[in-house]
């Protein structure tokens, strides 16, 4: 790729097994779009992160794209970005500024590695369409009565639209096998980033996978945008009392288990905190 230089992470890593892979540029001053978007296909990742200006001192101005377009907002790459400048620059507090708006991060060193805290946009939370969720469980294959009944269909977006969609059974989620063409084109059509497939364990434990064929990648194995968004998603139905934090584990079906600390705070406006690290990805 020239004389580009892309950093590989893997995000939201569970003890240092798993994550999800992200490409890193973090000098990406002149880049066209069109070369960013090439850059990213090459790369191969779900998303690669390009920091394109700096406005000041830790402040940078950052675009996301998957191998086939852009994306407004993407939470692996943005931890992995993070982790990529405390690494050169030193931990501290960062302004990382967004197509879809300013996202905080604060990264600082625990246990020997970089953890990084992305705080969202304001995020908000919408009934899902009724023809929309035939056309999505049809895709699925799934039954309407395998729904957890407790956890109703919503539209979340923390920065980007997520349909969200709870199991009754973790079987359910496991058995994930669903029509990509189908699928795609549905959440091509209404600009959903992932389908955010969710089961919920005990004690602020869900389980998380997210089909992400508009992005040409069957399923993200750890969604930062998602799990901010499923933080609001619970916020607004009240299935958490603020401040809470859940543990979403995501990745483990595919054989690439994910870590993500969601934090939820109180009001209705306030943006969610989702936590992690990354590992360098070698070889």
């Amino acid at each position: 790729m020239d004389d580009i230089d892309v950093l590989r992470y893997s995000a939201f890593d569970d003890g240092g097994r798993g994550g999800n892979p992200a490409g890193v540029v973090l000098d990406a001053r002149g880049l066209t779009e069109q070369r960013m978007q090439q850059i990213a296909a090459e790369v191969g990742y779900s998303e690669t992160a390009f920091l394109v200006e700096r406005p000041g001192d830790r402040h940078h101005r950052i675009r996301y794209f998957s191998p086939v377009a852009e994306v407004g907002f993407c939470g692996h790459a943005t931890i992995a970005t993070a982790v990529a400048l405390a690494e050169r620059d030193g931990t501290g507090e960062l302004l990382l500024t967004a197509p879809v708006g300013d996202v905080a991060v604060d990264t600082r060193t625990e246990g020997g590695r970089v953890a990084a805290t992305l705080t969202s946009v304001a995020p908000a939370v919408r009934e899902a369409d009724e023809g929309d969720l035939a056309t999505v469980l049809g895709a699925l294959g799934w039954d309407a009565a395998e729904l957890d009944p407790d956890l109703p269909p919503r539209i979340a977006n923390a920065g980007n639209d997520h349909l969200v969609l709870a199991a009754a059974t973790r079987r359910r989620l496991a058995e994930l096998d669903y029509d990509r063409e189908a699928l795609g084109a549905l959440m091509a059509e209404r600009d959903w980033t992932t389908v955010h497939l969710v089961w919920r364990g005990e004690d602020g434990e869900f389980h998380a996978r997210d089909p992400f064929p508009p992005g040409g990648v069957y399923e993200d194995p750890a969604t930062g945008a998602a799990a901010a968004a499923f933080g609001a998603y619970l916020r607004a139905l009240g299935a958490v009392e603020p401040p809470a934090r859940i543990t979403i584990h995501q990745g483990e079906d595919m054989g690439r288990p994910s870590r993500l600390l969601v934090d939820i705070p109180a009001g209705a406006t306030s943006g969610i905190a989702v936590t992690g690290s990354a590992v360098p990805i070698t070889g």
